[in-house]
């Protein structure tokens, strides 16, 4: 072996790691749909656990991507230590499948068929028509799918400049001597648990023993413990991404930690109990490509058929080790979860609907309050109307750094719409606070509104209350139906506060009310104008959404002036809200 090729040998690791960099980030990209769909079916049944974490590795090709994705979860109180354990279990299950696509490198022979199941022969096409997805898609959907085609093909690419460098490698006797001492068993561990420690992957850890395998020096004796300690060291990443986090979400890192380390000790024991008893002479027998994911696969089952049964005492033993020292704190939402943009965002929309329940009941209270004020519901409305100002300021924070990665078109002008919504919200909540102090004042200073006045208000009030109501159908359920009421109940709005205006002033002029009664109506009616705008916003956001647009004004405009439904929806409500 020549210093060329250790160039060679050092270049196919580097395409290597970075193929299955880019591919799993893209997957991940891709897949955030699907994901969200499988990850909302969780249960507390551990077979469809097992089941919901072998199938979300499978998709985004990474174990350590899921299990960190896990650690997220729990830290945000999305799923429980219990859920969190299957999970854990089937996503080291299911990163084996990368093992067996990249030995599909090991195919040999001049069958035409097994020729073009060999990954020279389908890698360049791959390779071609990820190039052609990637300049010419016009979408993020098509350029991440050609990102998941090209960075295939240069994984692919990099195996086979690993295997064809290791080859010069075999008659090396310095090599030799080093993998005679992987032979002890300990020292097999060790080096796989160091080797995916550093990489991260244990993926790319099995695709490198695969490559090294092509050398034939590689028997299935040295192979079993070294794979048995990937197992380990692919613990690191999950360890990493749980510092910070809470009791629970620690607990789970702990657990993949735990479940690791005690199925590699306890099969390493029997391993080598089997190799000095029965000595079996296929131990001595070099291994390739097809015998290294034979191997992963078969030693991940025996981890999870070993443990799967013993979960709850593991979970004691989690407990135990990584002790609650203070009461347990929800992250509401956790930066782990942005490596996943469409499961970041479904956490948004779950807490946006917390915001927007706060900021309806907030503004339902504070009517009600006009006329039967009490101190306790305006300390009662002003905690609601804190509250709001913490999800828009998470909230908002959150989908800012999340803008900032690389997500997709729809998740893009999602997170754009969010951000609007989330202040239209918040400003309800404020338009609460502002209507019951007035109620206050009115009680303070020992001020009615007229008989007429009061008949009024209790109109306008019967408008607020349902035009809240529609714009939190609207959204909550994306409710279209609900939104395209909302504009034309929003002009009502409109004509009634200026209508009991011009009622007011001649109420003025003959007598029927006072100033200062007045100065409070403007005030609530001002509040009330404002908070049916607001509504209309999130209406209007809601439809740009379902047409996939956000030219909000051009929509309602275009609503309003070119639209049948919009004039009869509005002579219903003229008509429901018509004053005596």
């Amino acid at each position: 072996m020549d210093l060329f090729d250790g160039l060679t040998l050092i270049g196919g690791l580097s395409l290597f790691l970075f193929g299955m960099n880019i591919m799993g980030q893209a997957l991940q990209r891709r897949a955030g749909n699907s994901l969200k769909q499988i990850l909302g079916r969780l249960t507390d049944n551990k077979l469809v656990g097992f089941a919901t974490g072998l199938a979300v590795t499978a998709v985004i090709q990474s174990s350590s991507a899921a299990t960190v994705m896990v650690v997220g979860f729990v830290n945000s109180g999305l799923m429980t230590l219990r859920q969190s354990m299957s999970l854990i279990m089937g996503a080291n299950v299911g990163t084996t499948i990368t093992a067996w696509i990249l030995s599909l490198s090991g195919i040999s022979g001049g069958n035409f068929v097994l020729q073009l199941l060999k990954p020279s022969s389908f890698t360049p096409v791959l390779a071609l028509i990820g190039v052609i997805k990637l300049m010419g898609a016009k979408n993020s959907k098509g350029k991440d799918t050609g990102t998941i085609l090209l960075g295939f093909a240069t994984l692919m690419f990099g195996l086979e400049t690993m295997s064809g460098a290791v080859s010069a490698i075999k008659d090396v006797p310095e090599f030799r001597n080093m993998m005679l001492t992987f032979e002890n068993p300990l020292l097999g561990l060790v080096a796989g648990a160091v080797i995916t420690a550093m990489i991260q992957s244990s993926s790319a850890s099995v695709g490198i023993l695969q490559s090294l395998s092509m050398t034939g020096l590689v028997s299935y004796e040295i192979a079993i413990p070294i794979i048995m300690g990937m197992n380990i060291g692919a613990c690191v990443p999950t360890l990493i991404s749980s510092v910070g986090a809470n009791t629970n979400a620690k607990r789970a890192a702990m657990f993949h930690l735990a479940f690791n380390i005690i199925g590699a000790v306890f099969w390493l024991i029997v391993y080598m109990v089997i190799r000095v008893v029965v000595a079996p002479a296929i131990l001595l027998e070099a291994t390739n490509p097809f015998g290294i994911a034979i191997v992963h696969t078969t030693f991940k089952l025996l981890c999870v058929a070993l443990l799967m049964p013993m979960d709850g005492l593991l979970e004691k033993l989690v407990c135990r080790l990584v002790k609650e020292t203070s009461k347990p704190q929800v992250v509401e939402l956790d930066e782990r979860l942005m490596k996943t943009p469409a499961v970041a965002l479904d956490r948004c929309r779950v807490l946006m609907n917390d915001l927007a329940k706060v900021a309806k009941d907030s503004m339902k209270d504070s009517i009600d309050a006009i006329g039967n004020y009490q101190e306790a519901t305006e300390t009662k409305i002003r905690k609601m109307e804190d509250q709001t100002d913490h999800y828009e300021d998470i909230i908002g924070s959150y989908l800012v750094k999340l803008s900032s990665r690389k997500i997709d078109e729809d998740q893009s002008m999602t997170a754009a719409a969010y951000l609007k919504l989330i202040a239209d919200f918040e400003r309800i909540a404020d338009h609460s606070v502002n209507i019951v102090v007035s109620a206050g004042e009115m009680k303070q200073k020992g001020i009615a509104f007229s008989e007429d006045a009061d008949k009024e208000v209790a109109t306008v009030s019967r408008a607020i209350k349902d035009i809240i109501q529609l714009a939190y159908d609207a959204f909550v359920n994306n409710n279209l139906e609900a939104a395209f009421k909302v504009e034309p109940l929003e002009q009502v709005v409109d004509y009634l506060k200026e209508e009991i205006r011009t009622r007011h002033i001649r109420r003025l002029q003959t007598g029927g009310c006072s100033i200062e009664a007045g100065f409070i109506l403007n005030d609530i009616l001002a509040s009330m104008e404002r908070v049916s705008d607001h509504c209309s916003n999130i209406a209007g956001c809601i439809i740009d959404s379902g047409m996939h647009n956000l030219n909000l004004h051009q929509t309602l405009n275009d609503y309003k002036h070119n639209s049948e439904k919009f004039n009869r929806t509005y002579e219903q409500f003229m008509e429901e809200y018509r004053f005596a």
